[in-house]
């Protein structure tokens, strides 16, 4: 006995096919989309009664469909159906007007409400064992790290570019944007060691020190300001001890046999981007050598490369982003709880954009940019405001005047079409992508986060950090 089967994709493609076990894996089938609905795609396939799994390949890659019954199987993330009963001889169609409600998987049962009592308590299984997973996931990650150092992140060959602290802030910043990098560490001659990093957040508050109007720095003394008379101004305002007194911040640094858990931790604590990698052969620490600047994708691409075939052994790996604690999402409707998610259209202010990059609490350092339905069409990050050094931008604008697509342009290539929102520079990735996919994606260089959009409409819904990843991998 085969029971007709109905089986509905939702989430749009271009073309998309449907594989499973009653095909042994091998065999694809193709589904058309619905008539006046063409981001919906169906096909009936004739199944006999027992469980089953499936897969959907939508325009060459594999998905599931995250509102069904899923579990990880040999195939990865793949949905679930268990058939009973006699088929009913009078299937009904599927319309248009019924895919906002209707099941993504139809089957023409009189049991079929029972079919999905059974399936949903093999779900529930499954999210009750995730717990478990996800302990044992993270002993064996913490278990990893704390075995392997911070010598297998130097690269075979490089460079590591250490600015002096006497050179003028201005020309500082012209180093950062023309090597294309957005932290440097801090050589001080005279001490004879490093003593601290200049990042693109110290020159977004300089920017907007000078925007003040009883701002002390001038675009004059910007010409000749060192960056030990910036940092030490910046301790003096911004770093008051508890009864009023400053206390001076050392830098956060790590030695090539420190473990990756310990670099790891150190960057999360003191919420910091990179940690450099110094080591002596000198008893007091002298004649230090900066070997590397350590980062959370150097330490992630790591796990990834150890635990890549051996994908099992964690099997938290095969969860998807939406099933964990992760990230930033945006609230639902009438959700109170939970951090707001900051995002701006193109025509905002670039000083609106540079108040929230500021904000401490925050953890802000990347910012959507979004049209009138929350679309993504590009993002603005701290690193970005480099460009402004670029002919001395910095000096010809005001930052409550420039629009963020004014911004961003100066950082485009002029023989690009439309200079903006070129759309490679958004990482992405979907909800219902696994835990594995979305470390890949980090471990990659340059990459420090991923914009969770909706499939087609590319509409916001979170962000996913290296730190959001490792704060929740080392619990």
């Amino acid at each position: 006995m085969l029971i007709p089967t109905r089986f509905v994709w939702p989430h749009g493609g271009k073309r998309v096919y449907l594989t499973g076990s009653f095909t042994r894996w091998s065999d694809h089938i193709q589904m058309s989309p619905v008539e006046d609905c063409p981001t919906v795609f169906q096909t009936v396939y004739r199944l006999a009664p027992g469980f089953h799994q499936y897969k959907f390949c939508v325009d060459g890659e594999w998905r599931h469909d995250e509102r069904q019954p899923y579990v990880a199987g040999n195939y990865g993330i793949v949905n679930t159906v268990l058939l009973t009963g006699e088929p009913d001889p009078m299937p009904a169609m599927l319309s248009p007007d019924m895919t906002g409600n209707r099941m993504n998987m139809d089957v023409d049962n009189e049991n079929f409400q029972r079919v999905v009592t059974l399936s949903g308590a093999l779900q529930e299984s499954v999210l009750r064992s995730s717990e478990t997973d996800i302990e044992i996931s993270r002993h064996r990650i913490s278990v990893f790290l704390s075995a392997h150092t911070a010598y297998e992140l130097l690269p075979e060959s490089g460079k590591v570019i250490a600015l002096d602290v006497n050179l003028p802030v201005k020309q500082a910043f012209h180093i950062l944007y023309e090597q294309g990098i957005p932290v440097a560490p801090l050589w001080d001659f005279y001490r004879g060691q490093f003593v601290g990093v200049l990042s693109a957040l110290d020159f977004i508050l300089i920017l907007r020190e000078l925007g003040n109007h009883g701002s002390n720095l001038t675009e004059e003394e910007l010409e000749t300001h060192t960056i030990a008379a910036w940092k030490g101004g910046k301790q003096q305002l911004r770093q008051m001890g508890e009864h009023g007194g400053t206390f001076e911040r050392h830098l956060i640094h790590a030695g090539p046999y420190d473990s990756l858990k310990d670099v790891a931790l150190k960057i999360l604590q003191n919420e910091v981007a990179t940690v450099p990698i110094i080591h002596s052969t000198s008893y007091d620490g002298s004649f230090p050598q900066l070997l590397h600047l350590a980062s959370l994708s150097g330490i992630l691409k790591c796990i990834c490369r150890h635990f890549r075939h051996s994908s099992s052994s964690l099997p938290i790996l095969q969860q998807l982003i939406c099933t964990i604690p992760l990230g930033t999402w945006v609230p639902k409707i009438a959700e109170s709880n939970g951090r707001p998610l900051a995002m701006l259209q193109p025509d905002a202010s670039l000083s609106s954009a540079l108040a929230l990059l500021v904000q401490v609490d925050s953890r802000v350092s990347s910012l959507p940019i979004v049209d009138d339905n929350d679309s993504l069409l590009d993002t603005y990050s701290r690193s970005d405001i480099t460009a402004l050094a670029k002919d001395r931008a910095y000096a010809q604008i005001r930052l409550d005047e420039m629009s963020i697509h004014q911004a961003l342009q100066l950082g485009q290539d002029a023989n690009v079409p439309n200079g903006l929102f070129n759309g490679q520079r958004c990482q992405m990735c979907l909800r219902s992508d696994p835990l594995h996919l979305v470390m890949e994606r980090l471990s990659n260089p340059g990459v420090r986060r991923l914009i969770i959009v909706e499939a087609g409409s590319k509409r916001v819904e979170g962000i996913i950090s290296l730190s959001d990843v490792f704060r929740f991998l080392l619990g």
